[in-house]
């Protein structure tokens, strides 16, 4: 990021040094003026800007793969890489790949973010919807490192500082307030109209997905700072959360360019499938998802999955092969063996209704005030998540949520147990209902494994096995990584608001070392 913005700076001064040599040229301006580009920056060109901004949030094809899939889907144990190149699922930390995470928020959609934000009027609900994208964008940031530069974020300097998370996280509370309240007294407005990829300027959903941004982001916080959780997680139920798919974030792409499903681009490639702990949930709770989620491997005919971390020698054992285990669903990836078609227009998913009732049913549990019990709120998440997967039958879902079935070993070379011994079915004691929230929260998050590494770290649900093999000698067999440390190349062009980073850490600038709201042993 510093690099481009060191770029900018010498281009700008390159260009006063031009015009000042070049006075004696009356048609200088004339002449180094670009027709077919814009110049200046007005209201006609907001949309476009919030558009190019929303899509750059998700990743597009061309970044997907090196910014979330090789990471955070990896650690997340959504999937488990089948390809013997790939390092990362063994916790190897590519530097070099994870620029596309880094620089694709400063460069993509801070610019167009920032504009918005200075030049529409603050009680615009353009700028509240501009502010909510930037909060959205950076929780995804600062949830891989910890800190990050926020504040000066966008701002041309050489040097840009880091801002420690909890500070970062206040500002996200604060700015989520008050777009909600500027949004309610906009409700009929349309800000950015078909431009918004997401809503299509519907005020009223906005306002939802903020609440329910707003309440995932307490539930965050809620061992570091409880308080502030509970007050920040009621405030959120209190002005409207998500309540039925209708309300679901979808972020609608086109074939333009490289724009379109980042994980349905990717699918295709044949390297990874799913994971021994989606195998053994999905199949020990005979889930109706799983038809969704996956498909059956083309040589087994069955729903297969394979441990993380495994070496490149067990990588070519047959049972780990791409045939024996299971793509995505058809949703994004059709046909089989070789002959897969991407579904690169499948929308893309950002927040759902049935994370909002399982975020509510953990904050129940709590002692919160979330409009229900928690076993209320836990079924309801479930059944949403079922109608949200296009599963509407009814007793089908009843008997998913009254199952006294567990989850089941996989059955693979490592005798890997079962991941649990919990049902669906609401436990007794609060330790085994919270391990049910988590773990169906897991399960509704799917596929977003940005979400579900950040809310396994915080919450150590759902249970996961440990990675078969470390190549990362701060992360020894039976760890979790806990987080991305700074990376190398902002060591090399802003050091100096790196150096001063470390301080801001629980530890060192380690994969090893917990973020802020990270309090597990």
């Amino acid at each position: 990021m510093n690099a481009i913005l060191k770029n900018t700076l010498y281009c700008g001064l390159a260009a006063l040094l031009v015009l000042g040599l070049s006075r004696c040229t009356d048609k200088f301006a004339e002449l180094n003026t670009n027709k077919t580009k814009l110049t200046t920056l007005g209201a006609t060109e907001y949309p476009y800007l919030f558009s190019k901004a929303q899509s750059a949030s998700s990743y597009p094809f061309d970044k997907y793969q090196v910014a979330q899939n090789l990471f955070a889907d990896l650690y997340a144990q959504y999937y488990a890489t089948t390809a013997t190149y790939f390092p990362s699922d063994r916790y190897v930390v590519r530097m070099d790949w994870l620029t596309a995470h880094w620089y694709q928020p400063y460069t993509q959609v801070v610019p167009q973010l920032k504009t918005l934000l200075d030049q529409t009027d603050k009680a615009s609900p353009e700028n509240a919807l501009a502010s909510i994208m930037w909060v959205y964008t950076f929780h995804r940031v600062t949830d891989y490192y910890g800190p990050i530069p926020y504040f000066k974020a966008g701002e041309p300097a050489f040097s840009v500082p880091y801002d420690a998370q909890d500070k970062i996280y206040d500002d996200f509370f604060k700015r989520l307030d008050a777009a909600t309240a500027v949004l309610k007294t906009k409700t009929s407005a349309k800000p950015y109209n078909t431009f918004d990829l997401i809503y299509g300027g519907d005020v009223p959903k906005w306002i939802k997905f903020a609440n329910t941004l707003r309440l995932r982001l307490a539930l965050r916080i809620s061992k570091v700072d409880p308080a502030r959780a509970k007050t920040e997680a009621e405030a959120a139920v209190a002005g409207g959360v998500m309540t039925d798919t209708a309300d679901d974030a979808l972020m609608v792409k086109t074939l333009n360019g490289d724009d379109f499903n980042g994980l349905a681009g990717i699918s295709v490639w044949n390297e990874f499938r799913m994971s021994a702990s989606s195998e053994s949930l999905l199949k020990g709770y005979d889930d109706p998802r799983i038809g969704v989620y996956f498909q059956p491997a083309s040589g087994t005919k069955t729903y297969e999955g394979l441990r993380n971390g495994l070496l490149p020698a067990q990588l070519n054992q047959p049972a780990n092969s791409n045939d024996n285990n299971s793509n995505i669903g058809e949703r994004w990836v059709k046909g089989a063996g070789s002959a897969w078609d991407s579904q690169k227009t499948t929308p893309q998913d950002i927040m759902h209704a049935s994370e909002a009732y399982l975020l509510r049913a953990e904050g129940a549990l709590n002692g919160w005030t979330m409009g229900g019990t928690a076993q209320a709120l836990y079924e309801k998440g479930i059944e949403m998540s079922m109608k949200q997967w296009g599963i509407t039958d009814a007793a089908k879902v009843a008997a998913y949520v009254s199952s006294t079935k567990t989850p089941v070993a996989p059955g693979d070379a490592l005798n890997s147990p079962a991941l649990s011994n919990i049902p669906v079915k609401w436990g007794s004691t609060e330790a085994v209902q919270r391990e049910q929230i988590g773990t169906q929260k897991w399960l509704a998050l799917f596929p977003d494994g940005m979400e579900a590494w950040a809310e396994f770290r915080r919450s150590r649900y759902p249970k996961l096995y440990p990675i078969a093999n470390s190549d990362n000698a701060d992360l020894p067999s039976g760890t979790f990584i806990r987080r991305i440390p700074f990376l190398d190349l902002e060591k090399q062009t802003n050091g100096d608001a790196v150096k001063a980073a470390e301080s801001l850490l629980n530890g060192p600038d380690k994969a090893s070392t917990p973020l802020w709201w990270d309090k597990n042993k």
